[in-house]
């Protein structure tokens, strides 16, 4: 009897992953370049570019952690094609930040800004969903620095490059333009359902020109 219950267990699973991924076990490191070294002191988040008001918001680490809390659950699919599935993710949810510093109306997409300047770029949409987070937890555990820790945003419709480890901030932007690995060969929307892999893939519409 616990045979076939399995299966279908099974099968259930794997009708929840995009194409071409597979359930991954555990939480693989994967990142470009080192780890950063955390300064809380020195720890800044930043929203600035085109703010309603015009002008730059800044939280101290001490500042950003007294935020609101929440949790989402929520899956992570990473471009090399493992994803993890249920995890429930703890922080600020990316909504908040925007609603303590708006975006100007004619506001179509953010760069999320991280450590050693890398950064990733989405539309406007993808930020605010309900389910994107700045998180500061997953499953109840503080991250690990190996996994972002202070900070790292999780953006569950896109691919995890999407969702950078380490931010320090965002960028409002009233024209596309495209982050670290958007310049370098990957999809510039990057939605894992629609296989959005690589920047060969683009139609037109997707991005601005390489």
């Amino acid at each position: 009897m616990g045979q076939p219950e399995n299966r279908s267990r099974r099968g259930a699973v794997e009708s929840e992953l995009p194409p071409g991924q597979r359930l991954q076990r555990g939480w693989p490191v994967t990142h470009y370049g080192p780890v950063p070294k955390f300064r809380p002191e020195r720890w800044e988040f930043r929203v600035f570019g085109a703010t309603a008001d015009g002008d730059k918001r800044c939280w101290t680490h001490e500042e950003f952690s007294a935020l609101p809390f929440s949790t989402v659950v929520a899956d992570l699919h990473c471009v090399t094609k493992f994803s993890m599935l249920g995890a429930e993710w703890g922080g600020v949810p990316a909504r908040t930040i925007a609603e303590l510093a708006p975006p100007a109306a004619d506001v179509t997409h953010v760069m999320v800004w991280a450590e050693y300047g890398f950064s990733a770029n989405m539309r406007l949409a993808d930020f605010v969903s309900e389910r994107s987070i700045f998180a500061t937890h997953k499953d109840g555990e503080l991250l690990t620095a190996e996994h972002g820790f202070p900070l790292r945003l999780v953006v569950p419709q896109l691919y995890a490059w999407k969702g950078p480890k380490w931010v320090r901030g965002v960028e409002y932007m009233t024209a596309d333009r495209r982050g670290f690995w958007e310049e370098r060969g990957y999809h510039n929307v990057g939605d894992p359902w629609r296989e959005q892999r690589y920047s060969y893939q683009e139609e037109p519409g997707d991005g601005p020109e390489l």
